[in-house]
């Protein structure tokens, strides 16, 4: 006996037929910071600040919540931003 069991879980093994596997590189996932909603909001965040640099909000903005209150049978109402800007936005550039 080369070995002592303490757990019970160990199967009866032959020493001589033991090999060592080959196993495949880690996998590893990316972790990040914000939500995919946040980042959501962030870009939208960024755009607005853009908008209102340039002198482009003439929109309602998404974080005025008093303008987007609806009852809870209703769905929220649609975010419309300026789609009259020459230059790329932020998500258009992430996609």
């Amino acid at each position: 006996m080369s070995k002592i069991d303490t757990q019970g879980m160990s199967l009866p093994s032959n020493d001589k037929e033991w090999k060592i596997q080959p196993h495949l590189p880690m996998v590893i996932r990316p972790t990040r910071l914000h939500t995919t909603e946040e980042v959501k909001e962030l870009t939208i965040l960024m755009n607005e600040i853009l908008d209102a640099r340039e002198g482009r909000m003439n929109y309602t903005s998404y974080f005025d919540t008093e303008k987007f209150k609806h009852f809870i049978d209703e769905p929220e109402p649609e975010y419309k931003p300026n789609k009259g800007n020459s230059y790329l936005r932020l998500d258009e550039i992430q996609e």
